[in-house]
Order: structure tokens, then sequence, then C-alpha cells
């Protein structure tokens, strides 16, 4: 009898709360709105079908079935088209609570891609666009040739031996060498032999599937995350990880920097005049002119935040890249007519010369991140108080609401019935907003740089079936992999 009894108390709670989420569903203004019956009830069927990984391709697929709004959970709302009230500069929709789960659960270690609170995400995002600007990029560049040239070395060693390469591995590795270089003024090493350094590309894959999955329930979190961060293979330990590694190098940074100031430098690169400024110098800077404003959390977040966003999207994006110029032999040919017309200095292309001088190199980017955009799943937002119409359907407030890229860029009635088609030809420009990504340009800089060395300088052959071009999407879609066979070009 008391074994019934204690589970009647934890069933009326439960069956309260469907009650509740029921009669909502039904007496609301969104009621009409068409989507999975089950998807009206409970969260459950979204998850599902976010763990299987093809959140991407189901988006997709959900809108041709329903139309331009899909209920995917009780109160969620995906949109298939997007909206400057929800994502436009003076945007009052604040992040949903699903991006709680992409931080720390103590508040105090707040970071700036799931900060909520719209103030302080746009005066943070202020203070540091300078070091992200286009022409912040000029000084980056010499650790994107450092790197490209160590690249080239492997390629040339994979061309010799006539090995089968996955480029996503190395992408990867490439990205991660490149904002350690940036970032600390010293590479991380993954392009010398391929490894995973201490677990690090999976302590980020780790962080990535458990934020992107307990982010549908929030409130499991700050309970979740501590349990989970004494397993080593835990999305919760990776993200504990990242952040212990990132606090380690700024504080050999700091103890760098206090053994120099005896010779009076405060910097590393104020005692080397000929060493490029990294990413972490300018970050002290700003915090010695206002130690304010700029805290040492802010070094340590944004720190992070380089780390954990920027290998991933560009690592996604050149795969996207080189695989649709392999599998479209055209444009891999019209592209290297452009790059062999430019000019080279030190053997490289430079980034002004790609960003003014090569449209179709930029053709080609923005095409290959169209069909195959780096966030797979819908960028949620919570409508504020008083309500909002979007796309002439009225929302009540507190209702979350979304548009995935991928439904967005693969829209046959803004890009026409080729929408699925690789075709560098069209333009695209999409995304821009003051939600868009702070580090976008750091992956253009790449991307412009590597991209034209790779064409010109070797030939890729497909070691793979085309139908094993397959990716999971736990946040970022990313390519399972792209084997190929590097020969030197013609």
């Amino acid at each position: 009898m008391p074994l019934l009894l204690y589970s009647a108390t934890l069933l009326v709670p439960l069956l309260v709360v469907f009650l509740r989420g029921l009669l909502k569903t039904t007496t609301a203004k969104t009621r009409s709105i068409p989507g999975p019956r089950i998807a009206r009830f409970t969260k459950l069927w979204y998850f599902k079908r976010v763990w299987n990984g093809s959140w991407h391709r189901d988006n997709i697929a959900l809108h041709q079935e329903y139309g331009p709004i899909v209920r995917v959970a009780p109160g969620w709302y995906s949109l298939s088209a997007p909206d400057k009230e929800v994502y436009g500069i003076a945007s009052r929709f604040p992040k949903s609570d699903w991006y709680q789960g992409w931080k720390h659960p103590d508040p105090e270690r707040w970071a700036l891609f799931p900060d909520q609170d719209i103030r302080r995400h746009a005066e943070t995002r202020r203070r540091f666009q300078s070091l992200y600007s286009m022409s912040a990029l000029l000084s980056y560049e010499p650790y994107v040739d450092n790197c490209i040239d160590i690249f080239l070395e492997r390629l040339a060693e994979f061309a010799r031996s006539d090995a089968t390469v996955d480029m996503v591995h190395w992408f990867q590795c490439f990205a991660f060498d490149v904002l350690g270089d940036m970032t600390y003024s010293q590479r991380f090493g993954f392009l010398d032999r391929g490894e995973d350094i201490a677990g690090t590309l999976r302590a980020l894959a780790n962080s990535m599937s458990y934020s992107t999955l307990v982010g549908i329930y929030p409130w499991f979190h700050p309970y979740l995350y501590p349990l989970l961060e004494k397993f080593p293979s835990s999305g919760a330990a990776g993200r504990t990880y990242l952040m212990e590694f990132v606090g380690k190098r700024i504080a050999a940074r700091n103890e760098a920097i206090a053994k120099l100031s005896k010779s009076g430098a405060k910097t590393l690169a104020s005692a080397d005049s000929s060493a490029p400024r990294d990413f972490l110098d300018k970050l002290m800077d700003t915090h010695d002119e206002n130690p304010e404003k700029v805290t040492s959390h802010h070094i340590f977040m944004m720190g992070l935040s380089n780390i954990i966003a920027g290998s991933d999207t560009t690592a996604i994006s050149l795969s996207s890249i080189l695989w649709h110029l392999i599998t479209t032999p055209k444009a891999m040919r019209k592209l290297r007519k452009e790059v062999e017309s430019q000019p080279r200095i030190q053997d490289h292309i430079t980034f002004k010369t790609a960003n003014t001088n090569m449209p179709y190199l930029q053709a080609v980017v923005k095409e290959a991140l169209r069909l195959h955009p780096a966030p797979g799943l819908p960028l949620w937002r919570v409508v504020p108080e008083g309500g909002a119409t979007i796309s002439s359907q009225y929302f009540e407030a507190g209702s979350v609401v979304g548009i995935n890229l991928w439904v967005a860029h693969y829209d046959k009635s803004v890009y026409g019935d080729d929408a699925d088609l690789f075709r560098p030809e069209r333009w695209i420009e999409f995304g821009l907003g003051s939600r868009t990504c702070i580090g976008r340009h750091i992956s253009t800089l790449e991307m412009y740089k590597l991209i034209p060395e790779l064409v010109s300088r070797y030939e890729f052959e497909l070691a793979m079936p085309r139908s094993d071009w397959k990716s999971k999407n736990y946040w970022f879609v990313k390519p399972e992999k792209l084997s190929i066979r590097v020969s030197p070009g013609t």
C-alpha cells in the first residue's frame, strides 16, 4: 500500500502537467498549426528525431509535407522563411532555454553564444567585434599561411604514398591548428600526425551531442552535468576538459608575460616586434585598458568560444566545398582557371586578392555553404510579451519559434527548381543579423586562403561511393567522412 501511494504521488504531478499541456494545445490560437500529431503533446518526438542526428533532412521533409509553419513540440514551431522581427538587429526575441545546454550550469560562467540576455549579448559583441572584423583578419593571415604550408606537406606525403585520406578529419586538424596559432601563437599539433591530441576532438564531439540533446530538456542540465562530467567519455566531461584546456593556455600566457615584465615588455608580441599579434594578446590589451569592462572571464569566454565554435564550422565548410568541387568537375576547372590567373606573394594567394579579385571562389564558397550550412537545428527564439504575428500567423507570448538554415537554403521558391544542385553561379547572401556568428570572418579567411592552394596544386579523386557522403547533426551537421586520393596537379 505505501508503494502504491508513493507511485500515485509521483504520477499526479505528471498527469497535471500533461493535462495543462493538452488544454493549452487545444485552446491556443496556434492549435491549427499542422505537424505530427504526437508533437502536440510531448517533446519526446522531437528529442528522438534530434537524437537520430538527421534533423536537418527531417526538418526539410516536414515543411514539404505540412507547409511554411510546422509544430515540432508543444509550443515549438519551425518556420520556413527568415523573419526580421525574429532575427533582425533590433529583435526583441531572446534565445530560448535550449541554449542553456551550451553553458556551464554555474550562472556566473556565462558565455557569448548561449547568452539569453539580449542587452548583455549585444554589449559583449560590440566590445569584441573589432577583433573579428574583416580588417583585423589581415593581422592573422601569417598564422593561416603557416598552417597551410604544413598541411600541404601532409598532402604531398599522401600523394607519394597513394594513401586514402579522410579530409573531414584533416580539415578539422587544420582548423584546430589555425585557431591555436591565431589565438595563442602556438599550434595544437594536429597537423603533425593527424592524431587526436589529448582526446580534444572527441571531447568536442561529445560536448556538442550533450548540449544539443540536453537543451531540449534544459531543466535537467544542472542535475545531469555534475554527474556526467565525472565520466571521461561524456559530453559534460568533454566541455569541462575544453574549459580547463583554455584556462591552462591563458595561465601559461600570464606566466610568460610576468617573466617578460622585468624587461619592460607587456606582451609577448611587444618583446618581438617581428611576431604577429595573436588573439589572446589583443584580448589582454583590452583588459589592461579597461579591466572593469573586459574582465578575466571575458578573456576566458572568448578564448573558449574560438575553440568550440571555430574548428567544427570551418572543417564542415571546407569538407562541403571540396566534396562539391570534386563531384562537379566543371566548377573545379573554372575555379582552377581563376586561381591560376592570380598573383602570389611568398607563394600564397593573399586574402585581399581572394576577397577582391576572385568572384568565382567567393561564389563556390557561398554555394557550398548554402547546400551544407554548418548549423542544422532551428535557431530557437522566444516570442516576447504581447505575442507576435509571423508569416500571417499569431503566436502567443512564450511560444518558441525558429528557422533552420537547411530549410531556408533548400527553399525552391527562393532558389528555383535547381535548389538541390551545386551551381556556384548563383550568388548567395543569407544569415546576417545581430545574432550571426561573431567569428564567421575567421572561417572565411581560412577557406579563402586554403581552397585556392588545394585546387591549384593537387588533383582529388573520390575513394568512396557517393552514397557514403553522410552527416550526423548534433547542432553542427558534420560529414562522417570524405575519403579521397590526392595526386600532384598537372
